[in-house]
């Protein structure tokens, strides 16, 4: 009976701490506005200032997945989350430019958490719920919400010096509550004769690559919205603070929770069917969020008629919240595809998705910011999302033109939607 219950209460601390692993790696995006408005920031140095934690965060998620299949998921995650502690109580004494980026840099090893997470909770399950297990923890994106939710609170009763200290304390408290609640398991851990060149070997299938970019999409777009979305609102539509991190959250908690829901769509359907309609959707949605507020005079034949074109702040939170819902699935699609694929490396594989996923989620608010001070107009950031999923519908759909038509016979073929 005790045994039964391990698998449910390894899901459950772990899906807790990534979620609060999650809300740390995400703090910038609250924090970082007092600290541009201190600072007298650009969008470009702003767009570094945030996204400088994902970078560490993407770095290290290919190391972190290694060490998992070798050593466990449970020491190295405990490990993980006490190394972040000092970084995070240090920010609140940052007072230079250089100071915040150094400090994000270690702090944004909680990102990595995810890369652990993932082949550790999957071995507890069995193939055909390992779908839905990621999932549930995948939903520890929803982290990126509690931000949104309490940080704004943090720092208008005591500061923004608080929000890190208070942080580093939900942390520590965190990783000592894992560590109460999971379990090892020896035989979910590799060969010990496995070298770092032989675990790496499976990045020559060219699977691997395609995964990577369908994630840079669906988990670096969120990533990188999530860290933009509040300073959005408050430069497009006047809110404040507390509002505009509200208003974000719209976003990033479908985005986190709904992830779940992706497990259990993709066990059912399959990834790849699940991923193909991800894609068109955000497709849709950012066509639509890329147009800028406009203002034109049209000649009628009973004279000039001013129109003015744009989205208000409801059409633009529901567009928002019908994106999150789908990088939400998105998400649990892809690392279906890795689960069935690669179940005895899922650890490796994983941190290489996800590396390509935190790195577009480094990337894309650098980018953000630069093409914000070049053109004057905030949404070209939806602007540049909506060619990327272009490019990874395009990619998506002549990649596996050519594994439709090597289906064995007797199998039922792989149909490629058209």
């Amino acid at each position: 009976m005790g045994t039964d219950r391990r698998p449910f209460s390894v899901l459950a601390s772990s899906t807790f701490a990534f979620t609060i692993c999650f809300a740390i790696w995400m703090m910038f995006a609250v924090l970082g506005i007092p600290i541009k408005t201190q600072l007298g920031l650009n969008e470009t140095q702003f767009g570094l200032l945030v996204a400088t934690p994902v970078l560490t965060g993407a770095l290290t998620r290919v190391p972190l997945g290694i060490w998992t299949d070798r050593f466990g998921g449970r020491i190295v995650f405990f490990s993980l989350m006490l190394a972040c502690v000092l970084p995070i109580w240090l920010i609140g004494y940052a007072t230079q430019y250089w100071h915040f980026l150094a400090l994000g840099l270690f702090v944004g090893l909680a990102g990595g958490s995810f890369s652990v997470g993932t082949p550790y909770v999957a071995r507890w399950y069995k193939q055909e719920r390992r779908g839905f297990a990621m999932g549930v923890f995948g939903a520890g994106n929803s982290g990126s919400a509690l931000t949104k939710f309490v940080a704004p609170a943090i720092i208008a009763a005591w500061g923004w010096q608080a929000l890190p200290q208070s942080y580093a304390a939900l942390m520590l408290g965190t990783a000592v509550l894992f560590w109460l609640f999971s379990y090892s398991n020896p035989s979910h851990r590799s060969a010990g004769g496995s070298t770092f060149s032989q675990q790496l070997a499976v990045l020559k299938d060219p699977r691997v690559w395609r995964y990577c970019q369908y994630y840079s999409v669906v988990f670096g777009g969120y990533v990188a919205l999530a860290l933009w979305m509040t300073k959005y609102y408050v430069g497009e539509y006047g809110f404040d603070l507390k509002h505009a991190a509200l208003l974000a959250a719209c976003f990033s908690l479908p985005g986190g929770v709904l992830r779940a829901l992706g497990g259990w769509i993709s066990d059912k359907y399959g990834a790849y069917k699940v991923t193909w309609w991800v894609m068109w959707v955000c497709w849709v949605c950012f066509f639509i969020l890329s147009y800028p507020q406009t203002t034109m005079r049209v000649q009628t034949v009973d004279g000039g008629m001013d129109l003015a074109l744009g989205l208000g702040p409801v059409s633009f939170t529901v567009l928002l919240f019908v994106v999150g819902v789908a990088m939400a699935v998105g998400k649990a699609s892809v690392f279906k595809f890795i689960a069935d694929d690669f179940s005895d490396n899922i650890g490796a594989v994983s941190g290489v998705v996800g590396l390509a996923g935190g790195l577009g989620g480094f990337i894309l608010p650098i980018m953000f910011g630069a093409i914000v001070d070049f053109t004057g107009i905030r949404s070209s950031s939806f602007m540049l999302l909506y060619g990327t999923v272009c490019v990874s519908l395009i990619w998506m759909h002549y990649s596996f033109k050519p594994q439709g038509l090597a289906t064995p016979a007797g199998a039922a073929p792989l149909k490629r939607a058209a």
